[in-house]
């Protein structure tokens, strides 16, 4: 494994502006942050893709992700919305390839740009959606179509 920074700051070796830590996870102020308070959550082990993760880790970044957003919602700091966002491999823009879990306090036009309109793709119809839908269950059932 190459180095990897969030394995550093979990290791103390490399600074970062520590908000929560327990025997799983470490919470630290992103240094590249979208908005003011902007958290990432990661586990202390080294795993690549949330599908990588061990049982129960992924709810308990969740958890955890949950007590931070309430934090900052009571801080006092700027904060009309939160976004828990992950992004899942390299085309997902995983950029760090240490799963973690942003924390984004949002506000009205903070400058950050979610939305339905930014998305290029046409609506899909019914029947591409049941089609799709057909697909995922299929591969959550173990391959037989329901």
């Amino acid at each position: 494994m190459d180095e990897c920074v969030f394995c550093e700051i979990v290791a103390g070796r490399a600074p970062a502006s520590l908000v929560y830590a327990d025997d799983k996870v470490t919470a630290f102020l992103d240094d590249g942050p979208v908005t003011p308070g902007h958290l990432l959550i990661i586990p202390n082990e080294h795993f690549v893709l949330l599908a990588d993760l061990p049982d129960g880790l992924a709810e308990h970044m969740l958890r955890v992700g949950m007590r931070l957003a309430a934090a900052i919602r009571s801080s006092g700091m700027p904060c009309e919305g939160i976004n828990l966002f992950v992004a899942d491999g390299e085309a997902a823009g995983q950029e760090v390839f240490h799963h973690h879990l942003h924390v984004i306090p949002r506000w009205g036009r903070d400058g950050f740009v979610i939305t339905a309109s930014a998305w290029s793709l046409p609506r899909p119809t019914r029947h591409d959606l049941d089609g799709n839908a057909a697909v995922i269950r299929a591969a959550l059932n173990g391959g037989s179509r329901a």
